[in-house]
């Protein structure tokens, strides 16, 4: 991988072969769906070849040379994600098929073991559906029900309300970092205190924000997390769980099979430690193997920098765009929110709009962007979302806003 040590847009981009080239219509592709998925490094893409064409394997399966190089690969990769979040050991570390399939795990593992009848879980008015769907199910089989911490008239979460919904009846809260259509944050930390004086366990959804800002599990306190590899410059098809050991020493596996075994009778079996106890059958191996030079990129530009640039971007993004007439930006201010900005276009439909941005080069992502519970609140069916990432520039922005004053022409809304 490219030395970082003084990192520059220019010198983060070139490491990104997607954005070397131009599109099928010739233009310079502008990627603004960093939300939705991120694009990947040489170093990702040349790990995941090495992976198949040097010495792929079943993982901790053979003793064999190719075998066991698979095993310390996957091993390092989950060190790579302990020391990316804080946690306090690997042993933590649980690879999945992504932030959806970890909240799955969450609610039918956990979720069902504690749950009863009375019981209440915690979540937001501004979660993706993967953070509500499965824990209404797990609710209908439990008997548990589901409150909302509301948002202010900021659109931001509202940390009074939280304190009021907590009570001796709640048993977990689970939270997004940020919110994938406003951009908002939340004080994980106060959350978690908040949480656990009540004796419930705090769940984050990481998936948007574990990008944009560091996160230290131990000392934020945070119970267990979810991320996707693919929203960090990964690779699609691997996401992680963490656990804290001793939770996950309590909660019972969620898929049964091969690897999470101890020992198999004819009437029951027994678990593995683990990860292992939470990994059934062949993990997304070259997968996970290539999370880690996504992560060792990350930590190499480092998150101060990652914070200002995208920062930057934001608020030129948001004065830009606040000029247009008849746009209107959905969040916080600037200083209370991630690197998005969601809007709408009066006279344009979302879908319309980011059908004339492409006709410009610019990718943004349109619809309820999994979140139609917010988008009720908001009062709009859908929204244009863009949203930033570390090889994003200044030019982009500009070539966004102009690209909005293009469409306003072609719709006659000028």
């Amino acid at each position: 991988m490219a030395s970082l040590s003084l990192p520059t847009v220019e010198s983060i981009r070139e490491q990104f072969p997607i954005l070397q080239q131009p599109d099928s219509h010739g233009r310079d592709i502008v990627y603004l769906d960093n939300g939705a998925s991120t694009q990947k490094p040489r170093c990702v893409i040349d790990k995941e070849v090495e992976v198949y064409t040097k010495y792929y394997a079943n993982a901790y399966r053979g003793v064999y040379e190719f075998g066991q190089r698979i095993d310390d690969e996957v091993e390092l990769s989950r060190e790579s994600v302990r020391g990316l979040i804080g946690a306090a050991s690997k042993e933590e570390i649980i690879f999945t098929a992504g932030t959806t399939m970890s909240l799955n795990l969450l609610a039918y593992a956990w979720g069902s073991h504690v749950l009863k009848p009375g019981d209440e879980i915690i979540l937001s008015r501004m979660e993706h559906h993967a953070n509500i769907v499965p824990w209404q199910l797990v609710a209908q089989k439990t008997g548990a029900t589901i409150r909302y911490v509301p948002l202010d008239d900021q659109y931001r979460f509202d940390g009074q309300a939280f304190e009021q919904i907590l009570n001796s009846r709640t048993k977990i809260v689970s939270l997004t970092g940020m919110s994938n259509v406003l951009g908002a944050t939340i004080p994980v930390q106060q959350v978690a205190e908040a949480a656990h004086s009540v004796g419930a366990v705090f769940i984050l959804d990481a998936a948007q924000s574990i990008l944009h800002q560091p996160t230290d599990v131990m000392k934020q306190g945070i119970d267990f997390l979810a991320f996707s590899g693919h929203k960090i410059y990964g690779p699609s098809g691997v996401g992680v769980l963490y656990g804290k050991q001793e939770l996950l020493e309590q909660m019972p596996p969620f898929l049964g099979g091969g690897h999470m075994i101890d020992q198999v009778f004819d009437d029951h079996s027994t678990w593995a430690a683990a990860p292992a106890k939470f990994e059934a059958g062949t993990l997304p191996i070259a997968q996970a193997i290539a999370l880690r030079p996504a992560i060792e990129l990350i930590i190499e530009v480092g998150f101060d920098w990652i914070e200002k640039h995208e920062k930057q971007l934001l608020i030129q993004a948001t004065e830009q765009l606040q000029k247009i007439p008849g746009l209107k930006i959905y969040g916080p201010a600037v200083s209370e929110k991630g690197a998005m900005v969601s809007f709408t276009l009066e006279g344009a439909h979302p879908q319309d709009l980011a059908f004339l941005l492409n006709r410009h080069g610019v990718c943004v992502r349109h619809g309820h962007h999994c979140a139609m519970p917010l988008h009720k609140i908001l009062d709009v069916s859908a929204t244009v979302r863009a949203s930033f990432g570390l090889y994003n520039t200044h030019q982009e922005v500009d070539k966004l806003t102009e690209a909005i004053h293009q469409a306003r022409k072609k719709l006659r809304l000028t």
